[in-house]
């Protein structure tokens, strides 16, 4: 089995700022030297991954996004600054998820044809999302957990690569984050802060799991890696934060000093490939691979 190796090109202290400080920045140099870090882990190991990267990262920091594409990688879109789709508009979506796109194939000389929406934000009130992204020429979304979890899910969703007809007459690929099934119960397994707080030996028994039924697509965050202070300017607004948001950061910085050895045993025990390769590998290049009949929910 093939697995997916995805990234999540976005910067987390400048979120953190602008959504719980409502500090207006920009995306720091954090994001640089991690996904450097990641670029790096990955070419020691001669594997190749799928970067979804923010618009505004991009823009902020088109050296980075040149450096993942020389290097071999698969260029994608993660929309433009982290908007959740439940708090955009179809009319907005359209224009930023546009915008951005153009910006990483300029940067990247390619054209995008993945998407994931940031948080995995693609639910049943949001599944407007998915004929907005076949209009703008993606080929692939990659936003669907098909687990019921506290921020996000989309149960009944199939966990297959699959291709979705779309109310508009158009069609995408949809490639869900698989879950892994314990008890009867779907969990989400396998990237983010799923690797960071569970044991490895819990992320390697997932594998097995899911890699009997489908590939496993993995996803991480440059900031999971980074163990380095924050600055000045964010430690002080930090301490004058309500505790519940002093809570969500301990949360998120927890077991970050463990990510990259887990990365690092993956990638000795698993194989893997960008997003689109795997895509290929289940469906086929041919545009009359499998279709699912319908949008779960309709």
């Amino acid at each position: 089995m093939i697995n997916a190796l995805t990234v999540d090109v976005e910067d987390y202290y400048w979120l953190f700022s602008r959504y719980r400080f409502d500090l207006q920045t920009d995306p720091g140099d954090a994001v640089v030297r991690c996904t450097r870090r990641l670029l790096n882990l990955f070419d020691r190991h001669q594997v190749k991954a799928t970067f979804f990267v923010l618009g505004q990262v991009g823009w902020n920091h088109p050296r980075v996004v040149k450096d993942i594409a020389a290097r071999g990688h698969e260029l994608a879109s993660h929309g433009h600054s982290h908007m959740q789709l439940f708090k955009s508009t179809p009319t907005e979506f359209r224009a930023r998820i546009r915008d951005a796109k153009k910006c990483i194939e300029d940067l990247g000389q390619c054209t995008l044809l993945g998407h994931r929406a940031p948080a995995f934000s693609l639910r049943p009130d949001t599944q407007w999302a998915l004929e907005v992204l076949a209009e703008a020429g993606f080929r692939y979304d990659s936003s669907i957990s098909p687990a019921s979890v506290r921020r996000y899910g989309w149960p009944g969703v199939p966990e297959n690569i699959h291709r979705m007809n779309l109310p508009n007459g158009s069609t995408i690929i949809e490639a869900p984050i698989p879950p892994v099934h314990v008890l009867g119960k779907a969990l989400p397994a396998c990237g983010g802060g799923y690797l960071r707080h569970f044991p490895y030996w819990y992320t390697h028994w997932a594998f097995r799991r899911i890699e009997r039924h489908r590939p496993v697509i993995v996803y991480t965050h440059p900031y999971e890696i980074d163990t380095e202070p924050p600055s000045r300017k964010f430690t002080e607004a930090l301490k004058k934060a309500p505790r519940e948001h002093k809570r969500y950061h301990r949360a998120l910085c927890r077991n970050r000093s463990t990510v990259l050895n887990k990365l690092e045993r993956l990638l000795k025990t698993f194989r893997f490939a960008p997003l689109g390769c795997v895509i290929d590998s289940v469906l086929g290049r041919d545009s009359q691979a499998p279709k699912s009949d319908e949008l779960p929910g309709e």
